[in-house]
């Protein structure tokens, strides 16, 4: 069995042992998969051994209106996103080990005070069931009785823009005696537009047809109904393989509007030269973590493809210390995710025998509490319409969630071993007074990323219900000097304040000008 098998094949199984909540159901559904491996190599180096540590499923992206400025609900459900925002669960607790002494710990303390590194032959590599949406799943069709199509266009312009839809690999259309047949789609699956397949295969229908009497002749190509970024250059939309221009960046589609979340295959590109462990922990880390290798499961598949859009990067330099271009070696599986499109059958009972995206999204992560979360449209399934906006309806993976998690890493550690970057600070000169509390606090939450104030975090710890929160932060914060300034927080501001934005107000209070009611 080669590597890619063995790896999908430990996918598969870690997938078919979850509940069945959130799976698709059979002959009605289908949905995509992605997961993140440890590789464990002995000190002989002759020794592996594979994990699976974190695995999400989905196709769904909500559009610009259904975002929260809270960070309380997930914008990108595609599998690719929910697996790493798993795996970002998986190194917290696992870097909380490593601050409590675990030497079973994957991290093992660096050379630099407060900073952690992964143990000696520890690595990460990436799996997805299909092609990542975006710049990787436009890719040549290739006749069985004739040589592959010639490269589609790159686009000639300094301007990064856009990339594709979110299912990739499943995009394609059927191939008969050497002629390649018309993309079909139900009326009923078009309208599933919210980021699903079936919107990607209506836009490819779409498009298709001022080509259709040409495309036996003409080379062609898999097409995405992912638009390119908006002031970027736009694909040509020519025949066969000049419709679409490659190596632009690009934006997942949505229902009626569009969405603000990059393909796939932006975000691998991304994670090739700032690692995949987010910026919150990478104040703990000597560098960022890297993906070893990109395994993909049996789809419509290019090498060219996936090396030109999860290398085009490869150009950057001068980045900080610990952070540098890794492109990963990417190897395909011959094995195919059972509840892929292709491997879904319609089911009987279904009088229009369609098959369509599964609007639920799993992630999984090797932690002790919790490992599971099963989500649809951005919260937790199963939630109430009134639940919305409270605490149980948020997913474990959101923004606010793996910043409490942040929090309570932090709460472990005393201040003399706190990284330098949290222990030096800059205070913020401008920033967020236009906006309504919510939003300042969200790109406070944000901003946060880079600095953390501790003594108003332990405010927080006393577990104290939100008006004495309240009380608390008027008194301390006034009390509270820097420099020659005196901050303050008016009670008005306060009142309109979530329990989640006022953790953020207690977190780095004192460092930001005083919160300003929007006009």
């Amino acid at each position: 069995m080669s590597e890619a098998d063995r790896i999908s094949s430990l996918v598969y199984d870690r997938y078919r042992s979850l509940p069945r909540r959130g799976k698709p159901e059979t002959g009605l559904q289908w949905t995509l998969l992605a997961a993140v491996l440890k590789i464990s190599e002995g000190a002989d180096g002759q020794s592996v051994q594979r994990e699976v540590v974190a695995l999400g499923t989905g196709s769904k992206c909500i559009g610009r209106s259904a975002m929260s400025p809270k960070g309380d609900v997930l914008n990108d459900s595609h599998a690719e996103v929910i697996a790493r925002r798993s795996c970002v669960r998986y190194l917290t607790e696992q870097l909380s080990g490593a601050l409590r002494g675990d030497h079973n710990s994957i991290f093992c303390p660096s050379d630099q005070r407060g900073k952690w590194k992964l143990r000696p032959g520890i690595s990460f590599i990436f799996f997805s069931s299909h092609t990542p949406c975006g710049d990787a799943s436009i890719i040549p069709m290739i006749d069985s009785q004739v040589q592959p199509c010639p490269p589609v266009k790159a686009e000639q312009d300094n301007r990064v823009t856009n990339q594709d839809s979110e299912t990739g690999g499943e995009r394609w259309s059927e191939e008969t005696g050497g002629v390649r047949k018309r993309l079909k789609v139900s009326p009923d699956d078009a309208q599933t537009g919210d980021g699903s397949q079936a919107e990607h295969e209506t836009a490819v229908e779409r498009n298709a047809e001022s080509v259709e009497s040409d495309s036996v002749q003409q080379p062609d190509i898999h097409r995405t109904g992912a638009k390119c970024v908006p002031g970027g250059p736009a694909d040509p939309l020519g025949p066969g393989s000049g419709y679409h221009s490659v190596g632009l960046l690009r934006v997942k589609p949505g229902r009626g509007e569009p969405t603000l979340s990059l393909s796939c295959s932006d975000k691998l590109a991304r994670w090739t030269i700032m690692g995949f462990q987010g910026a919150l922990l990478s104040h703990f880390l000597q560098g960022g973590l890297y993906f070893r290798a990109v395994v993909v499961g049996k789809c419509p598949y290019s090498q060219q493809a996936i090396e030109r859009a999860l290398n085009r990067c490869a150009h950057v330099s001068s980045l900080p210390e610990g952070f540098s271009v890794h492109p990963p070696e990417i190897m395909q599986s011959s094995l195919e995710f059972i509840h892929s499109r292709t491997n879904t059958r319609p089911s009987l009972s279904d009088a229009q025998g369609r098959v369509v995206p599964c609007g639920a999204a799993v992630s999984w992560c090797a932690v002790s509490r919790r490992p599971l979360d099963v989500t649809a449209n951005g919260y937790k399934q199963g939630v109430t319409k009134k639940a919305l906006g409270t605490p149980q309806a948020r997913s474990l993976i959101s923004k606010v969630e793996l910043f409490h998690s942040f929090l309570e890493l932090l709460a472990t550690v005393d201040d003399s071993q706190l990284p330098e970057s949290l222990r030096t600070m800059n205070t913020y000169s401008s920033g967020y007074h236009h906006l309504s509390p919510g939003l300042y606090c969200y790109g406070v939450i944000k901003r946060c990323e880079y600095q953390v104030e501790l003594s108003f975090f332990r405010v927080f710890q006393m577990k104290l219900n939100v008006s004495i929160i309240k009380q608390l932060i008027i008194k301390q914060l006034r009390c509270k000097q820097s420099g020659s300034k005196r901050f303050g927080v008016k009670r008005s501001v306060l009142d309109k304040l979530t329990e989640s934005e006022l953790l953020t107000v207690v977190v780095i209070g004192t460092r930001l000008p005083p919160l300003k009611a929007p006009h």
